[in-house]
């Protein structure tokens, strides 16, 4: 393997280089990745199982969260806490509600 002499390498040419590099690393991780997955998959058929027998799944999309709140007037409308606040809670936090009052 050839090591260019990094000492006499301009700016532009250390920045190219280290571009390079960093997509050699990339792509070297995803071989092994990609390698070492096959064996792994390849030891769990032998064995009779499959990889989401072995490690589960890794998809977490579509898993419903628990309600943390509830709105007193409507209990069909909740709010799991998680992403934008809903329209029926902001409006009741902007007329100087607490949150924690909602909590179910």
């Amino acid at each position: 393997m050839a090591i260019p002499a990094v000492d006499k390498l301009t700016l532009k040419e250390l920045q190219e280089l280290r571009i390079r590099v960093e997509k050699q690393i990339v792509s070297a991780q995803e071989r092994e990745r990609t390698a070492l997955r096959a064996k792994f998959e390849s030891m769990a058929s032998d064995a009779g199982f499959g990889l989401s027998d072995l490690f589960g799944s890794r998809s977490t999309k579509g898993k419903s969260v628990a309600a943390k709140y509830m709105n007193p007037d409507n209990p069909a409308e909740t709010w799991s806490g998680r992403g934008r606040k809903p329209k029926w809670l902001a409006a009741k936090l902007d007329k100087g509600k607490k949150q924690s009052d909602f909590a179910i």
